[in-house]
């Protein structure tokens, strides 16, 4: 028994696995996760060492040069890359797509610790090994402020209060807190009275250390008792610390308020943070790695707003938020599948001008979606931007087998037959047609697995809901549609005698496809033609990995020369943030100074950072990209260098699309050709921000240690520097408690006394001997630039161009830049390398080139199947070629560029096109079986299947609309796909109707004068074997 007929003879199991389909798929619904992108994790890891006081060529031989050995050799590794820096080596093991990355951590710990006692130097801290993980990066960015706190108490109070609340919030896995001031005790020594006394620093550290602690000594019993024995001596208040006494030999004791001031003031200020230009401290949010984010941000902004309630005085500023972008996202793609929808609904009313049929066929969808929820929840598809996008994609497919079934039980009813009758007779006909159909549509995306990479990790989802959703559809269509249609489908005596004739539209088609079958070589060469001419525009059209979403939020960074001193950098900071607060479309600023970003613990006094919030998409004219090169234009100040980029994104990542590598041994021949490279592009129109990777070194002051005479004083190298170090920084001595607070006590030496480099060198070092001995009399001093960080990929030592684009593609700037860096001559042993999104487009590309070869393989495979036929595939493949004519031509007209959504869309194409050539070729041999003639059976079977035909297409084409014109927040990332679906779908339908009939009319004509040929018979005959 089919499986119609089973549905129509017991419509209360089939209503009821429908109810429980329905029912199922609610709950999968609403246990869905919520996201933007796909839960990708970037397979890499990264190695830190650090090495103290080594330059970066000894940190890359000692320490960087074996651990690139030892982790070469874990499985799965596709690339390492390294930094060697002053004092620090950091490795990045670079894995290949779908390794576990636990498994992978672990192998690359066995393989450190491997070689840690043995090939790394004893200086060198363990190396620690941690896996990249999208979490680290913030969801959330806030500012706060306070009207009646200073700095110190505003960040105390957040420290002690607010984060432990807003880390207590379920999914928050980290408060980061920048900005405010460090409460801190310091004791500025006097150097004149240092010498007088004959002090040093570390014996005044050591006294302190000694004064200032609690001992237990045990228990004594008093009576039947037993007490705890301690000693109090902990500092209670500043004047204790000031009265502590120094011994001073002979001379007794001097109280430490005699050698020095004791401030109860602040730590130096290391970053400033600002909220729209006032003074505040900015918090970043971090999720858990398998927290949602929407949940997460709803759970803080509920948490923020009892703080608020709590705390009326605190000012909370938001500059970012993922999960705003999110939701818009989200709503925005299911408006577009719900209009789409309506639109393909409405579609089926004028063609079938029956209400209770165009309901029938609307059931198919909601039933379908809610169905494809569950398959979405077993294979563990979240809810985000992609999978949504691949099912709005669906959304007019839907209906494609659910309109052949009602349309062809709708046309057995015209004819008389009664509801039973037409519901089997017509299901029948169609199903294994539509089975064939559906399949070729769902086998494109089998090829999507063999996509490598950021690609294929990030639109497997798209393949799988789309997938899902047809093979709901499918089902739907064999079952619900034809026990609807026995039970409600009504057709009036008017419609009966309306079936029995021919309609004018249909007469002009079939009067136009007899005109077409007289001139069929005509046609092919117009054909052909058109496909060669559509070809010579790809060049025109250029291309890009992703396109970039409007997000509405923006990061600014910035570097001046280094070594600039905080409030040099302060200033630069308050001259963007004018030019920001004069731009209508800015909501929100906050500048974090003194860091390169969010995500960065060290501190750079020449650095700083913006988080940029944008008021939403609605409420301005112009876009993120636009306001972002104004921005560019406008800070012009000297010796600034400025990035701005948009932030968010699939990955995470914020690289640069411009990355060009130049490999060699030699750094001095490495800086001279990089800078030759950079003086050759630096004038090619679109590149904005361009920088290589020789920056700039640090200044810094060399004390060289003349061994031999501070032996002589019985001094070594690491007295000196600790010496050095305690005046100019500063070391903590111990820590001052009061009201369960710890606070640092830091002893240097008084900042006026220690301003330039001649007062460092009258410094005076106690010798064992009790002498004090002035530093210049065994060190010298030179001012010097700081090292280069040294940059390798795969064991070999490499220079970096980057560049961000501005108003062009990036396959036409690249293409300019490799034409002009051919021609530069390079040492022997150098050559250019091109990375980053480029080499990550190119690889996208080959991988969806060749599955776009195999999904055609695998079309073709099911449509021989399905005929048991190999030349009738032929026919229908035919429309591929078609539709890439209308994709080249829709690309090029709206002004669309070439990348991996686009290149999706074409392969999704490739399985949608074929499905009404499969259901004409398939009526038009059923025909033929009946005893109609070739040219008879052709033009019956397409006249009659003209209007199942031009509804599926009408109804996919009119569902992607919204899609296609980008409707909404996050539709950059599946535009492309509607636009390459809608206008090759567009292009294909119309000539489907001219070109099947010819192409099958002109292989079959073939097959009759070879067949005619090697069995020596007439072709009258030969068209039985066809």
């Amino acid at each position: 028994m089919k499986i119609s007929e089973f549905s129509i003879k017991r419509p209360v199991t089939t209503s009821m696995i429908i109810l429980a389909v329905i029912l199922i798929g609610i709950v999968a619904l609403l246990n869905l996760s919520l996201d933007l992108y796909p839960d990708i994790t970037f397979p890499g890891a990264a190695i830190v060492t650090s090495y103290s006081g080594v330059g970066s060529e000894e940190i890359e031989n000692l320490v960087t040069r074996p651990i690139e050995s030892s982790v070469s050799t874990v499985e799965g590794v596709q690339a390492v890359r390294s930094t060697s820096a002053m004092g620090s080596s950091t490795v990045v093991v670079e894995f290949n797509w779908g390794r576990d990355m636990d498994f992978a951590v672990l192998d690359l710990r066995e393989q450190i610790d491997m070689i840690s006692g043995t090939a790394l130097p004893d200086g060198a801290d363990n190396p620690l090994v941690f896996k990249f993980d999208p979490a680290m990066l913030p969801i959330m960015v806030y500012g706060v402020s306070a009207d009646d706190l200073d700095l110190a108490e505003l960040k105390e109070e957040t420290e002690d209060q607010l984060i432990p609340r807003l880390e207590r919030t379920p999914g928050v896995a980290q408060v980061n807190l920048q900005g405010g001031l460090e409460r801190e005790i310091i004791v500025s020594l006097k150097r004149d009275r240092l010498n007088h006394y004959n002090l040093d620093y570390e014996t005044i550290k050591g006294i302190l250390a000694q004064e200032n602690v609690n001992v237990s000594a045990g228990d004594v019993r008093q009576g039947n008792r037993e007490l705890l024995v301690r000693t109090i001596g902990k500092f209670s208040s500043i004047e204790e610390i000031k009265d502590v006494n120094i011994p001073v030999g002979e001379r007794g004791f001097v109280k430490l308020s005699d050698i020095a001031e004791v401030e109860d003031g602040f730590a130096d200020v290391q970053t400033i943070s600002r909220t729209d230009g006032k003074e505040s401290i900015s918090l970043s949010i971090q999720k858990q790695t398998d927290a949602n984010t929407v949940d997460v941000a709803e759970a803080v902004k509920e948490e923020v707003e009892a703080i608020k309630g709590d705390y009326p005085d605190y000012n909370f500023a938001v500059a970012f938020d993922q999960s705003e972008f999110i939701v818009d996202s989200i709503n925005s793609v299911s408006r577009n599948a719900i209009i789409g929808g309506l639109l393909a609904v409405l579609i089926l009313y004028l063609f079938l001008r029956n209400i209770r049929s165009t309901l029938i066929i609307a059931t198919a969808m909601p039933v379908s979606i809610i169905a494809t929820f569950v398959l979405m929840f077993f294979a563990d598809v979240n809810l985000n931007v992609i999978s949504l996008g691949g099912l709005a994609l669906g959304v007019g497919m839907l209906v494609d087998n659910a309109v052949v079934v009602l349309e062809n039980i709708y046309r057995y009813r015209s004819m008389g037959q009664g509801r039973i009758e037409a519901a089997k007779e017509g299901s029948s006909e169609v199903g294994m047609a539509i089975v064939a159909s559906t399949i070729t549509t769902v086998v494109v995306f089998l090829p999507i697995v063999f996509v490598e990479g950021l690609a294929g990790e990030l639109f497997k989802d798209l393949a799988l809901t789309v997938a899902f959703s047809l093979l709901a559809s499918l089902m739907v269509a064999l079952t619900l549609i034809p026990m609807l249609s026995s039970k409600y489908l009504k057709v009036t005596q008017k419609e009966i005698e309306r079936g029995k004739t021919e309609g004018k539209i249909r007469k002009k088609y079939r009067s136009l496809l007899t005109s077409a079958l007289n001139h069929r070589w005509v046609i092919i060469g117009i054909l052909l033609v058109s496909l060669v001419g559509s070809f010579a525009l790809l060049p025109r059209i250029g291309f890009e990995f992703i396109p970039a979403t409007d997000q509405g939020d923006i990061s600014i960074s910035y570097n001046l020369p280094v070594g600039t001193v905080l409030s040099e950098s302060d200033q630069a900071a308050a001259k963007i943030e004018e030019i920001l607060f004069d731009l209508p479309e800015v909501e929100t600023v906050i500048a974090n100074i003194g860091s390169g970003n969010m995500m960065q613990t060290a501190t750079s006094s020449h650095t700083g950072n913006f988080n940029v919030s944008l008021v939403p998409a609605s409420e301005r004219d112009r876009t993120t990209i636009e306001v972002m090169e104004e921005i560019r234009q406008k800070v012009n100040i000297p010796d600034l260098d400025i990035n701005v980029s948009e932030q968010g994104g699939p990955g995470g990542g914020d690289d640069k699309p411009v990355n060009v590598r130049l490999r060699g041994d030699n750094l001095e021949i490495l800086e001279r050709e990089i800078q030759r490279a950079v003086m050759e592009i630096e004038d090619i129109e679109g590149l904005v921000e361009l920088e290589d990777s020789f920056d700039e070194g640090r200044p810094e002051l060399h004390l060289k240690v003349n061994r031999s005479m501070s032996s002589r004083f019985g001094l070594n190298v690491n007295q000196i520097a600790n010496t050095v170090r305690s005046a100019v920084s500063g070391d903590v001595a111990t820590r001052y408690e009061v009201d369960g607070d710890e606070y640092d006590i830091r002893v240097r030496l008084d900042g006026k006394e220690i301003e330039s480099s001649t007062q460092l060198e009258d410094l005076t070092i106690r010798s064992p001997g009790g002498n004090m001995i002035p530093l210049n009399r065994f060190v010298s001093t030179e001012i010097t630039e700081g090292p280069v960080e040294i940059l390798r990929r795969d064991q070999e030592r490499y220079a970096e161009i980057t560049a961000d684009i501005q108003g062009r593609d990036l396959g036409s700037v690249m293409g300019e830049i490799q034409q002009r860096l051919e021609e530069l001559e390079l040492p022997d042993g150098y050559r250019f390398t091109y990375e980053g999104e480029f080499e990550d487009t190119i690889e996208a590309f080959e991988s969806l080139i060749f599955a776009f070869g195999l999904a055609a393989i695998l079309v073709y495979m099911v449509m021989a199947s399905q005929f048991e036929s190999l030349v009738h595939p032929f026919t229908i493949m035919f429309t591929i070629p078609m539709a890439i004519i209308g994709v080249i031509f829709g690309l090029f007209i709206s002004g669309s560029i070439i990348s991996v959504p686009s290149f999706l869309g074409l392969i999704t194409l490739s399985g949608i096109v074929v499905n009404n050539a499969i259901v004409m070729v398939d009526f038009i041999n059923q025909l033929r079986r009946r005893g109609q003639n070739k040219i008879e059976a052709i033009i019956n079977a397409a006249s009659i299947r003209l209007r199942p035909i031009m509804m599926t297409a009408l109804t996919t084409i009119l569902a992607l609309l919204p899609i296609a014109f980008g409707i909404g927040e996050g539709a950059e990332a599946t535009q492309p796909m509607g636009i390459v679906i809608v206008s090759g779908l567009s292009f294909a339908t119309f000539l489907t109707l001219f070109v099947i009939p010819i192409v099958y009319s002109l292989l079959t004509d073939l097959r009759e004068i070879t067949i005619a040929k090697l069995k020596g018979i007439d072709r009258e005959e030969a068209s039985k074997f066809v």
